[in-house]
């Protein structure tokens, strides 16, 4: 704004013909940016105050560059996905709709200037890939049942609101697809993702391993920013403090902790293996190490299972040298005396012994039961019509049947299905030399991971977890663009 003021002749003049005028100018602006600074200071406290500060300034960062867009959300849902403005305007926002609400705005105001400006000079048509027609499908269908479920259910604030959150993490394909063209772009947005994980990984390890009552308030210190707080943050396996602790970081829970590091740590791998990797293989062999380590004490066994798959589908149709190194962690797993506890819970999930398994076969049953009951739209967004059953149920797709019928679970199917087959179009034209080549099986085997941990968790499409759907939906749009890069034969530079 400043900048543009000062580009008026007119100002310029009026300042070099009246210099004092400059001078109170200038003095006017300091003690009126001391006044707000000192009540800002008073009002809500320093810490506070040097967010809001860096807030304003990263937010007109991103308005002249949306990269810095993506790099705010990225670290937003990887290290503080429930967080809240610590203030009321009506309703408190999160950080996450701040961050989204600034990238769609720079997109539109770019789509409204037409050619010759910002993006558009790039290219001013609007891209949509093959993708785009089924994913506008889907979200049609998803409003669809929203307003058919509301027969049954009255509409309150807090649905609206979040299922608004979810469809807007949808569209969020439409503009990766249209912003992210180059690949320079496509690897520093990578780069930012893994180092975001990384990072997340850290906490969530120092947490774990710091005494509980530290750990307490550390994380009971985010109440401000409308986090939980007391001994409640802490977790444990069947919420049972005798047994092991469960690493969460800044993710309340988890399993929710555990489904972003699936789709992390199998865009990370493939850098370990490939010809021009994005980080200098010891680096990415610790920061991927990390992440294991994470995973590992976060004790989700559906997110094991997902990363599992993501580098099976990796070593059998890339990288073979992965097989020899998953067999090898595998057996330190399953024989050091260290994991003998995230062992026996695997086994008894897998046996259906304990109570949270057989907790979720009950989900399960449920689950069913609404489906035949309501198999073509299902119940919508708001709630169970009827009292013997609830919407709530560790299975992606089964949720999906649940509230969107089979129809919707069809189309989203449909969606999955039309982008790994652009992949395999896509795959013929990747050059092992490439950066490309390992961000691109890096995300789809993301993609993959997720898919297969959705099995046993719901996080990726759960109008409460805004920041899970974004992240598989941005995912979406950074493995389309991958594809969309290698058809049309660019390379990294």
């Amino acid at each position: 704004m400043l900048r543009i003021l000062w580009r008026m002749d007119w100002l310029q003049l009026l300042f070099v013909r009246h210099r004092w005028l400059a001078i109170l100018s200038t003095l006017a602006l300091c003690v009126l940016v001391g006044l707000a600074g000192g009540w800002l200071v008073t009002s809500t406290g320093p810490l506070i105050t040097a967010g809001l500060v860096a807030g304003a300034v990263g937010g007109l960062w991103m308005l002249r560059n949306i990269e810095v867009g993506y790099w705010a959300l990225v670290a937003v849902i990887c290290l503080l996905p429930f967080g809240k403005v610590p203030f009321d305007i009506g309703f408190k926002p999160s950080f996450l709709d701040l961050v989204m609400g600034g990238i769609f705005v720079v997109w539109l105001v770019e789509l409204m200037r037409g050619p010759g400006h910002g993006l558009a000079t790039r290219s001013p048509q609007f891209i949509g890939t093959r993708l785009g027609l089924p994913i506008f499908a889907f979200l049609l269908l998803a409003m669809m049942t929203f307003v058919t479920g509301l027969a049954h259910a009255p509409l309150t604030q807090q649905v609206l609101r979040r299922f608004a959150e979810v469809m807007l993490s949808i569209v969020l394909f439409y503009i990766v697809v249209n912003t992210i063209r180059r690949p320079g772009q496509l690897a520093r947005l990578t780069r930012v993702i893994i180092l975001a994980g990384f990072a997340m990984s850290v906490v969530g390890i120092v947490l774990y391993f710091l005494p509980d009552s530290t750990s307490i308030d550390l994380l009971s210190a985010l109440a401000r920013f409308d986090y939980p707080v007391g001994p409640g943050v802490l977790r444990y396996i069947r919420d049972d403090p005798s047994l092991s602790q469960r690493a969460t970081a800044t993710s309340v829970d988890p399993n929710v902790l555990g489904g972003l590091l699936i789709m992390i740590g199998a865009l990370t791998v493939p850098q370990l293996f490939a010809q021009r990797p994005l980080f200098r293989r010891p680096v990415t062999a610790f920061l991927g190490g990390v992440m294991g380590l994470c995973l590992m004490l976060t004790f989700s066994r559906g997110s094991f299972v997902g990363l599992g798959a993501a580098l099976a589908a990796l070593a059998l149709l890339r990288y073979r040298k992965l097989g020899l190194l998953m067999l090898v962690v595998l057996a330190f797993v399953w024989f050091a005396p260290l994991t003998r506890d995230y062992v026996t819970h695997f086994v008894q999930g897998l046996r259906g012994e304990d109570l949270a398994t057989q907790m979720r076969f009950g989900e399960y049953r449920d689950a069913l039961t609404l489906i035949r009951r309501y198999p073509v739209l299902g119940v919508g967004f708001s709630g169970s019509p009827d009292i013997d059953t609830y919407v709530s149920v560790a299975n992606v797709y089964l949720l999906m049947a649940v509230e969107m019928g089979l129809v919707g679970l069809a189309a989203f199917l449909i969606v999955i299905a039309v982008l790994f087959i652009e992949a395999a179009r896509a795959w013929r034209r990747l050059s092992p030399l490439s950066q490309l080549e390992p961000m691109w099986f890096g995300y789809h085997a993301a993609l993959l991971g997720a898919l297969v941990g959705g099995l046993a968790d719901h996080y990726f499409f759960n109008l409460d977890f805004h920041h899970s759907v974004a992240f598989f939906w941005l995912f979406v749009g950074l493995a389309a663009v991958c594809s969309r890069l290698a058809l049309a034969d660019e390379r990294l530079a």
